[in-house]
């Protein structure tokens, strides 16, 4: 079946299949390591145990996830010296240095604390200890700091000259490059996105412990339910955030990536009097119509030039060979915009809930968000998919055509690697995958409200009964010997 392919579409869909699986890490790390880093200060603070057994609940999954996570990250880089080889002679004197800095510096910081994050509470203090888990938080947001900017200067590319002789782009001015007119818009887009993933599979696990709690007749825990209550603040007050900012990334997108908007609206036509939201409809690139097209009269022009009767431009000012499949993208684009809004419903029903005093005991509530638990895995790819191919037919926007950035290679060679990739991928991370769920269906450390030893300072434990230091503490609290 892979004879059927040339080796750029091969390429393409191996580096796209690559890049999903492992942005998929990320998407949950970089907001999971600023949530573990607010339990450990609620611990400090507070010292109240459910936080730090929240800590300890998420840390292993985090460890797991961000290991994953740098495996499949690796990959990528190699891609571009195989399969994308003409691209990087081309592009790397502009894109390796940010490159370079996201491994010098966000890395290094996450590598370098990591392991004080995970094994250090009792060997470095507690103040140095939060300091390794600020330092991961802020690694992984300066991680993607740089990631984005490079990614955002191949979809706005400004801030470089072209060496006549062999092509290459030269860069001229760094910083210019570094925050190049579509970074800023992305890069809060993408970290806000990924928090609200984060929430959202928080908020799931949480919302599966209740819901199981609730079925045996038992009560959750004070853990579970600061869990929940946690993961839904965030996603009232985050979820909307989000929209606004999906909003301004789009304007941006229709001021430097007008033929993007285009598909995304699945405008083929040029509307002068305003342009229609098209809800639904079959994107149709050969006779370059929408068909079966539902849509509400005018208002796309609203929304993207805040004016009815303002007209827009469709695909028929732009050459065939010109425009990305707006099958994809009109269909992505969707799937990311309906799951925000979902997303927004869900942050605005726990609100009602928790006004109501019912936010533990909405069990309808609690089945929404099990199921919603995925959906902000499922939006960032959407995303990145709008993104991606709605660049096409370029690498580097309007500059360097995807054609003309693969490397001289055979179709069977890149099809027999892309193979290899799918079958290596789905054993080993899919496996890691089935351990991450594995810890997620263990309840939040025992479940149960307990004492800890005096190491770890008072503890509130409002209407317990102390019992014996020996009954309380557990297995791996305990010194050898014990």
């Amino acid at each position: 079946m892979l004879g059927s392919f040339d080796a750029v579409l091969l390429a393409r869909i191996q580096f796209a299949f690559t890049v999903s699986f492992h942005f998929l890490f990320p998407a949950f790390t970089i907001g999971l390591a600023s949530y573990l880093a607010v339990l450990n200060g609620l611990w400090l603070w507070t010292k109240d145990r459910k936080y730090l057994d929240l800590f300890r609940y998420w840390v292993k999954i985090f460890a797991l996830a961000f290991a994953m996570g740098v495996v499949s990250g690796i990959v990528m880089s190699y891609q571009f010296g195989t399969n994308w080889s003409v691209f990087s002679d081309r592009a790397g004197p502009v894109i390796g240095a940010p490159m370079a800095y996201e491994v010098l510096s966000a890395f290094f910081l996450e590598a370098g604390f990591l392991g004080i994050m995970l094994f250090g509470r009792d060997k470095v203090g507690p103040t140095l200890h939060m300091i390794a888990c600020a330092a991961v938080a802020f690694g992984t947001f300066f991680s993607a700091f740089w990631i984005l900017s490079v990614n955002s200067w191949m979809q706005t590319p400004v801030g470089f000259s072209i060496d006549p002789e062999t092509g290459q782009f030269l860069p001229e001015d760094f910083w210019q490059i570094v925050f190049n007119p579509s970074f800023p818009y992305r890069l809060v887009h993408t970290v806000t996105a990924a928090y609200l993933t984060t929430a959202f599979i928080v908020g799931g696990v949480a919302a599966f412990h209740l819901l199981r709690r609730r079925r045996r007749g038992e009560e959750a825990s004070a853990a579970t339910k600061t869990m929940f209550s946690m993961a839904m603040w965030m996603a009232t007050i985050v979820a909307p955030v989000q929209i606004f900012l999906g909003d301004m990334h789009g304007l941006n997108t229709l001021e430097h990536q007008p033929v993007k908007v285009m598909a995304m609206e699945g405008h083929y036509e040029s509307h002068p009097d305003g342009a229609p939201l098209y809800l639904f409809g079959l994107p149709n690139d050969e006779t370059q119509t929408l068909d079966y097209a539902v849509g509400i009269p005018k208002l796309s022009s609203l929304i993207l030039k805040h004016d009815l009767d303002a007209p827009l431009d469709g695909l028929d000012t732009v050459p065939d060979e010109d425009q990305p499949p707006v099958g994809i993208v009109f269909w992505a684009f969707r799937i990311m915009v309906a799951l925000g809004f979902a997303m927004l419903g869900i942050g605005l029903w726990s609100l009602w809930a928790r006004w109501k005093g019912r936010l533990h005991e909405a069990r309808w509530l609690h089945r929404a968000a099990l199921v919603m638990a995925p959906s902000g895995l499922i939006a960032v790819l959407a995303g990145w998919v709008t993104t991606e191919v709605g660049r096409q037919p370029y690498t580097v926007y309007g500059m360097l055509r995807t054609a003309d950035s693969a490397a001289p290679l055979a179709a069977p060679a890149v099809g027999a690697s892309l193979v290899a990739f799918v079958v290596i991928y789905f054993a080993v991370f899919g496996a890691g995958t089935y351990y991450i769920l594995r810890l997620m269906n263990r309840p939040p450390v025992f479940d149960e409200p307990r004492l800890k030893d005096v190491s770890d300072g008072p503890i509130r434990t409002a209407g317990i009964t102390p019992a014996p230091e020996h009954a309380t503490r557990r297995p791996e609290d305990m010194q050898p010997g014990e």
